[in-house]
């Protein structure tokens, strides 16, 4: 059976190992991201500072996360992708001790900082290499293994991080990276083939990568305070994506004036495929990272669950995820991602249409099922969605797919998290407080994720349906 699957055109044994590779060198960044939520309350504590200075160690990895994306590009173009790669793994490795051994807030800040921008580095090189390793045939078989990490990150990091804070210290949410990264860079160093310079010729477009990484760091941050406010209609917000979107309109004129010679060139959106996963992976960010920040508030408020009772709550939607992924894969590269996303958007709004009706009383196995449904599906959106927009491009613009992709996301899960934070609240505004009127807020939230999942419908009638899928090489 494994030599059939090694046998399998353009999808080799060691194509496979090396997708494992460097799937399991994305787990350390994607698990930290959401043990630190759990560990906020000890922080303040042990930094004998407020929430809203340790919220700038969330903040902030955020955005130097996303101020790494554009530099990403520029990276691979001009360097072996495997060094690089792997040279971000370990130094996530070694920052995460600088981070745990911490004796103030300002060194833990810092620290917190450099971790989110070797993150952006692993994040955004991980799906570019996987996407070069796996060849037009195989683009969903491997798409699928390098969701491993992107499941296993909101599903066990919450439930680890608060083992580790209960059992033993903050610190070891840091120390626990070490080991990750001592398992996967042998691995790494083994099993992954070095990658050739995307475009070795390129020169590097400062103006591009410092518009585009400040726009980015401006337009999240501007969110994250509309999260805060629980209003986009305050002075900070409006102020902030101001600035982004007057950076962005910059980056366009310029984008012009060099005529697509640009770290992220325009006329990838003219590319059919790319701009429906572009706008489908923006919606799909926000209807499904959205609820994952009010389902463990839901547990917590309504059903009184501690934060690790929460977050093992939320097992059976990760368990749905991990059932269906190495379908899913399959099922992108043989019928192709629009009909893979129509089923799967179909599930979830089975998985989630029952939320909004959700109360204090509903049976919990009711919950595990409609969650377990929803988890199904999660996969099914994601990643074809994610596939399709690498579909037809030439070796050269992988990299410049790759940091737009990246930064759609990241826009998408912040903006997502702000919408389901301002609509609950304002939902319970001026309400006498009860548990009736507490639901009220989140059964709004869930109806805005049920509106904008059905929205991606219309994305997804331009997606590809081909059984083969255009060669790496055509031109754009």
């Amino acid at each position: 059976m494994a030599k059939d699957k090694a046998k399998e055109p353009g999808l080799t044994r060691g194509s496979l190992l090396a997708a494992w590779a460097i799937a399991l060198g994305a787990i350390a960044p994607m698990l930290d991201s959401t043990m630190v939520n759990i560990a906020i309350d000890t922080l303040s504590k042990d930094f004998h500072t407020t929430l809203d200075t340790i919220q700038w160690a969330i903040t902030g990895y955020v955005l130097a996360l996303a101020i790494a994306v554009p530099v990403s590009g520029w990276l691979m173009n001009r360097f072996n992708g495997k060094k690089i790669f792997i040279g971000a793994v370990i130094a996530f490795g070694l920052i995460s001790v600088l981070a745990g051994i911490s004796r103030d807030i300002s060194s833990f800040i810092f620290f917190r900082l450099l971790q989110g921008f070797s993150a952006g580095i692993i994040t955004t090189l991980m799906s570019t290499l996987l996407v070069q390793t796996a060849g037009p045939e195989n683009v969903g078989k491997v798409m699928a293994i390098v969701s491993t990490p992107m499941i296993l990150g909101p599903i066990l990091g919450p439930v680890i991080g608060g083992f580790i804070v209960q059992g033993a210290s903050w610190h070891w949410i840091f120390f626990i990276n070490v080991f990750i990264v001592l398992i996967a860079a042998p691995l790494m160093i083994k099993k992954i083939p070095d990658f050739e310079p995307f475009d070795k010729d390129s020169t590097l477009d400062v103006f591009g990568i410092i518009d585009l990484s400040f726009m980015s760091a401006a337009l999240i941050y501007g969110i994250t305070k509309a999260a805060d406010h629980a209003s986009f209609n305050n002075r900070e917000t409006i102020l902030w994506v101001g600035i982004g979107l007057a950076l962005a309109v910059i980056y366009f004129v310029y984008n012009r004036i060099r005529k697509n010679q640009t770290v992220l060139p325009m006329n990838l959106f003219a590319r059919k495929s790319f701009a429906a996963s572009s706008i489908g992976l923006f919606l799909a960010n926000i209807s499904v990272m959205g609820p994952m920040l009010i389902l463990p508030l839901y547990f917590q408020n309504f059903r009184h669950f501690t934060a690790i009772e929460a977050a093992l709550a939320l097992i059976p939607q990760g368990v749905g995820m991990l059932v269906t992924r190495p379908m899913i894969g399959k099922m992108i590269d043989k019928i192709g991602a629009k009909y893979v996303v129509m089923v799967s958007l179909v599930l979830s709004l089975i998985g989630s249409i029952p939320l909004i009706f959700v109360t204090d009383q509903t049976s919990m196995i009711w919950i595990s099922i409609v969650l377990f449904i929803r988890g199904t599906s999660f996969g099914g959106i994601m990643l074809p969605l994610t596939s399709d927009a690498y579909t037809g491009l030439d070796g050269k613009l992988l990299p410049k797919a790759g940091v737009g992709i990246n930064m759609i996301e990241n826009l998408g899960s912040s903006f997502g998290s702000a919408v389901m934070a301002t609509v609950v609240a304002t939902a319970q505004q001026g309400m006498q407080p009860s548990i009736a009127n507490g639901l009220k807020g989140y059964h709004a939230g869930f109806l805005v994720s049920v509106v904008v999942l059905a929205a991606i419908f219309i994305p997804g009638l331009f997606l590809t349906h081909k059984k083969k899928a255009k060669s790496f090489g055509s031109s754009v």
